[in-house]
């Protein structure tokens, strides 16, 4: 292959990936004018359109999508391959990159990768928090966390915490002019603090459920947030209930600062798991991460 066409390629993944050439060029730190030519060689080399640009987007065509799903694992194959080199070094070096909500970043991922990085200066760990599950291997990330039942089966998974308790929570002052729900039919009559779903843009509906009885509480309020410690924050502040994993209000139910109710419909979840893909040549580096992560009962 001529060394223009792949770094063509190289280009398109990126403005394919960014879904923005603004955003491409600053990733790879060349112009706009520099992407958009390189773009257009591609195209006439090809013969086919790769991209569909209008003022506002950058989308593939069915041309490029398959193009991009057939190259990109390819690319990242080679990156960690290279990436595994470093095992040749003295010290494990490299950048592991980490997808994850923000309670086990707070709980767990960053608890143990405090006592792990210090010993390893050269490893660097970014994470991103995200509520709407990533395609890992189309963002680039060497590791996803969610929960067991999410992780799709094409992945490799770890499990990095024992099952989660849910609980629904609201402040002392909220139910001093309410009546505590007794059934899930009750909450639709409550003030409840949502989440924004990243992905769907829809409301999560609060997953509930007793023995063999589940149900899902379309609940609605007067704030909503796509994170977790801003709804915990509203809740403390009277503004109604939520749902959260129990071990984040614990110590606010042991000092009386929030209320749990419901406790026989909250739920236990199949814990979180670190995965990756099962083609991923791991580096020392990604080893040391996972293994730092890991549950241990």
């Amino acid at each position: 292959m001529p060394r223009e066409n792949l770094n063509d390629i190289l280009v398109f993944l990126a403005v394919a990936r960014e879904k923005s050439f603004t955003r491409a060029a600053a990733k790879l730190g060349v112009s706009q004018s520099a992407l958009s030519h390189a773009i257009r060689d591609l195209e006439a080399r090809l013969g086919l359109r790769l991209l569909t640009r209008t003022t506002r987007s950058v989308s593939t065509t069915a041309a490029g999508e398959e193009l991009f799903r057939a190259v990109a694992p390819r690319i990242e194959e080679i990156d960690a391959c290279l990436t595994a080199l470093a095992d040749f070094r003295d010290k494990p070096a490299g950048v592991i990159r980490i997808t994850s909500t923000d309670h086990p970043v707070e709980t767990i991922i960053w608890p143990k990768l405090r006592r792990l990085l210090p010993a390893y200066p050269d490893i660097k760990v970014e994470v991103t928090v995200d509520y709407g599950l990533s395609n890992i291997v189309e963002e680039r990330y060497d590791i996803g966390v969610r929960f067991g039942d999410q992780v799709a089966k094409d992945m490799i998974a770890v499990r990095i915490s024992p099952d989660i308790r849910m609980a629904i929570v609201g402040s002392p002052a909220y139910f001093a002019t309410r009546t505590k729900p007794k059934t899930p039919e009750d909450l639709l009559n409550h003030d409840c603090i949502t989440l924004r779903m990243t992905t769907t843009k829809a409301l999560y509906a609060w997953e509930l459920k007793k023995g063999k009885r589940a149900t899902q509480a379309r609940v609605s309020g007067q704030v909503t947030f796509n994170t977790e410690p801003q709804m915990l924050r509203a809740a403390l502040d009277g503004f109604g209930l939520a749902f959260i994993p129990e071990d984040s209000v614990i110590e606010h139910i042991q000092k009386g600062e929030l209320v749990s109710v419901l406790k026989d419909w909250c739920p236990v979840w199949p814990g979180y798991h670190a995965y990756y893909p099962s083609r991923r040549q791991t580096s020392r580096a990604f080893s040391l991460v996972l293994d730092a992560l890991k549950h241990r009962a």
